[in-house]
C-alpha cells in the first residue's frame, strides 16, 4: 500500500448544501421494493442460474411479497428472453407483481425487450445510460450532451414503441436510471433525468421511476444523502417522478446509504437478498427490511422463516450466508461472551416474571422467533462462556431451571471441561456433565428402600414419619425420622448416622415434562461445617422422593470432594 494514497486515488468532493433536511428526518414507512436478484445478482454468479432455479427464487420472492421483481435483461442472450417467455406463457406472475425489463438505451436492444414482454399484464421497462465523469471520460468520450442525447432517443423510441403494447392491455411503466449517478455531477444528473422525462411525458398520474444508482459506492453515506436531497429539490417535475436507489456495498456503507437516502425523500429501493450481486454486491433487501422492524415499522416483507428463504438462496444461487451475515447467519443470535450471557438470560426472566409484550433483551435485537429461528442456539458454551451459559442451555434445551445460586458451581464445571477440550461444548454434552455432576452420584450413601406415613393433627398441621433402608458403602442401616414433611422428616432420619455435618439451606422443585409422564426434578442446597455451600439434584417421577435423592447427591458430592 502506499504512503501517500492522495497520489493515485482522487478524493469524493461533497456537493455544498446551505440547508440539509434529512438528518431531522426519521423512516416510518418502508419503501417501494424491487428486487433484483434475477438480474443483478445472477449476472453475478460464476455459474448463473438455470431456468428452474430462477423460478424457484422468483417464487420465493413472491412469497416474501416483493410486488416489483426486475426479472433480467431480455435482450442479452436467448436463454434471459426465453426465461421472460417462461414467466409469461407459464402463467407463473401474480397480478398484483410486476416484472421489471432491464435494457441498454440502444435501439436493436429496446426492439428484442418488446418482443419479450408481449402478453405481460405488468411491465416495468427499465432503460439506462452511464452518466458520471470518469464514465463520460474514459468509456463514451463524449460530453454531457453527449450522453444526454443517447437518454432522449432511448426515450423516444420506447414512448413510440409502447403503443401497441398498452392498447394490447399491458400496464407498462417506464424507469429510467442514469447509471453512476453518485459519480455524476449532480447539475448534469438533474438536467438529463428532466430531459428523460418530458420525452416520456410524465406526468403526476403516470409517474416515471428515476432510478439513482451508487453502482460503484464511491463516497460516505452521508455524502449521498446530500445528493438525493439536492437532486430532488432541482428536479422540475419532481411530482411526476417515482425516486428510486440501487445502492451497492463497495464501501460495506450499502445498507446506511440506502437509509440516508431514504430519509433525503427516496420512495423505493432496488436489492437483492443477503445483498448478493457484482462485486461486494448490492444492499441487502433482508438487513434494510428488518432494521426497520427493529423500530416497529413493518417492511411490508414476510422475513418470519428466514432460515426456508436462506437454504433456497444458497440452493439457487450457490453461494453461502455468512455466519455473522445480519439476522439470517447461523451465529447471529448466539452469544458465547459469559457477560453476554448473563444479560440475556436475565433479561429473558425480567420478560417472563413481568409478562411483558415489549422485546427488551440485551444484545438480542429481535425476537429470534420472529423470525423463524429457535432459542436453542442463543447461548452457547465454549471457553468464554460464563456462570449463567451453562445454566441457559440446561433450562432452554432441557427444561432444568437451575436456582440461581447453584449457576456459579454448575458454570465451574463446564468451564474446566471447556478448557480441557478447547472447543465449544454441545449441548448434549452439557447436559452429561449435569448428569454426571448431579444426578449420577450413587456413593458412598445409597438410599434402598423407603415409606412415608402421614397424618394430620385437627388444625391441620401435617406430620410426616419416615422409615428406609440405606446402604453406606458395605453397610445397610435402617433410619427413622419425623418431621412436618418428607423432607423435614428425611433429613431428621439421617441425622446420627456421621450425616449430621450439614444443614439444609434451600430447595427448589419443578416438573421437566407435561402430562402424567412428567418427572420431578429437586435441588437441594446444603452448607457444610465449615460454611461451605454444596448442591445436589435428584430427579425422580415420585415428587417426595426427589427431593431426597438430591439430600444424598448433595451428601456424596461433599464426601466425594473431601476424599
Amino acid at each position: 500500500m502506499l504512503k501517500n494514497p492522495a497520489e493515485k486515488y482522487i478524493p469524493f468532493v461533497p456537493i455544498q448544501m446551505e440547508r440539509r433536511t434529512w438528518p431531522d428526518k426519521q423512516i416510518t414507512a418502508p419503501p417501494v421494493w424491487c428486487s433484483v436478484d434475477l438480474r443483478d445478482g445472477n449476472q453475478a454468479l460464476i455459474d448463473p442460474m438455470n431456468v428452474e432455479e430462477k423460478l424457484e427464487l422468483f417464487h420465493t420472492l413472491v412469497d416474501i411479497g416483493v410486488k416489483e421483481i426486475e426479472v433480467g435483461f431480455p435482450s442479452a442472450s436467448e436463454t434471459e428472453f426465453q426465461f421472460f417467455r417462461t414467466l409469461i406463457e407459464g402463467g407463473h406472475i401474480p397480478d398484483d407483481v410486476t416484472i421489471q425489463m432491464l435494457v441498454q438505451a440502444r435501439p436493436h436492444l429496446i426492439q428484442r425487450t418488446f418482443e419479450a414482454m408481449a402478453g405481460a399484464k405488468n411491465v416495468i421497462l427499465h432503460f439506462y445510460n452511464s452518466t458520471s465523469t470518469l464514465q463520460r471520460k474514459v468509456v463514451f468520450h463524449t460530453d454531457m450532451e453527449g450522453v444526454t442525447q443517447i437518454a432522449v432517443d432511448a426515450a423516444r423510441l420506447i414512448r413510440a414503441l409502447s403503443e401497441p403494447i398498452i392498447r394490447s392491455g399491458t400496464n407498462l411503466r417506464y424507469q429510467y436510471s442514469p447509471e453512476s449517478f453518485m459519480g455524476t455531477e449532480m447539475d448534469n444528473a438533474v438536467y438529463i433525468c428532466q430531459r428523460v422525462l418530458e420525452e416520456l411525458g410524465a406526468t403526476p398520474e403516470n409517474k416515471v421511476i428515476l432510478n439513482l444508482p451508487s453502482t460503484v459506492e464511491n463516497c460516505m453515506p452521508n455524502y449521498f444523502a446530500d445528493e438525493i436531497e439536492y437532486f430532488i429539490n432541482k428536479l422540475p417535475s419532481r411530482d411526476c417522478a417515482v425516486i428510486s436507489l440501487h445502492p451497492h456495498n463497495d464501501r460495506g456503507e450499502g445498507v446506511a446509504t440506502a437509509e440516508l437516502g431514504m430519509l433525503a425523500g427516496a420512495e423505493r429501493i432496488e436489492a437483492t437478498l443477503f445483498g448478493n450481486g457484482e462485486r461486494t454486491g448490492n444492499v441487502d433487501m433482508i438487513t434494510l427490511a428488518m432494521n426497520m422492524y427493529t423500530q416497529g415499522v413493518d417492511p411490508g416483507l414476510d422475513f418470519s422463516d428466514i432460515n426456508h428463504i436462506r437454504t433456497v438462496y444458497e440452493r439457487c444461487t450457490k453461494m453461502k450466508v455468512g455466519e455473522r451475515q445480519p439476522y439470517a447467519g447461523e451465529l447471529v443470535f448466539t452469544a458465547f461472551s459469559g457477560s453476554h450471557q448473563d444479560a440475556i438470560n436475565k433479561g429473558v426472566q425480567y420478560r417472563k416474571e413481568n409478562r411483558s409484550p415489549l422485546w427488551e433483551i440485551p444484545y438480542l435485537p429481535i425476537d429470534p422467533a420472529d423470525v423463524g429461528r429457535q432459542y436453542e442456539p442463543i447461548i452457547r458454551i465454549n471457553s468464554q462462556s460464563g456462570k449463567g451459559g451453562a445454566a441457559f442451555v440446561m433450562q432452554q434445551s432441557f427444561g432444568y431451571d437451575l436456582p440461581k445460586a447453584m449457576h456459579a458451581e454448575f458454570g465451574h464445571i463446564v468451564q474446566v471441561e471447556t478448557d480441557r477440550v478447547g472447543t465449544e461444548l454441545q449441548p448434549q454434552r452439557i447436559f452429561e456433565l449435569f448428569q454426571h455432576a448431579y444426578v449420577d452420584i450413587s456413593s458412598p450413601y445409597t438410599l434402598l428402600r423407603h415409606a412415608f406415613q402421614e397424618t394430620a393433627d385437627a388444625q391441620g398441621r401435617s406430620h410426616v414419619v419416615f422409615r428406609g433402608t440405606l446402604r453406606h458403602k458395605e453397610t445397610v442401616f435402617e433410619v427413622c425420622g419425623e418431621g412436618n414433611g418428607p423432607i423435614d422428616a428425611f433429613f431428621n432420619a439421617i441425622h446420627g448416622q456421621k450425616m449430621d455435618r450439614f444443614t439444609f439451606v434451600d430447595y427448589k422443585e419443578h416438573a421437566i415434562q407435561a402430562g402424567s409422564d412428567s418427572m420431578a426434578v429437586a435441588y437441594i442446597q446444603l452448607r457444610d461445617a465449615q460454611g461451605q455451600d454444596i448442591f445436589g439434584v435428584g430427579v425422580d417421577h415420585n415428587i417426595n422422593l426427589a427431593p431426597l435423592r438430591g439430600i444424598l447427591s448433595a451428601i456424596n458430592r461433599a464426601v466425594t470432594a473431601k476424599q
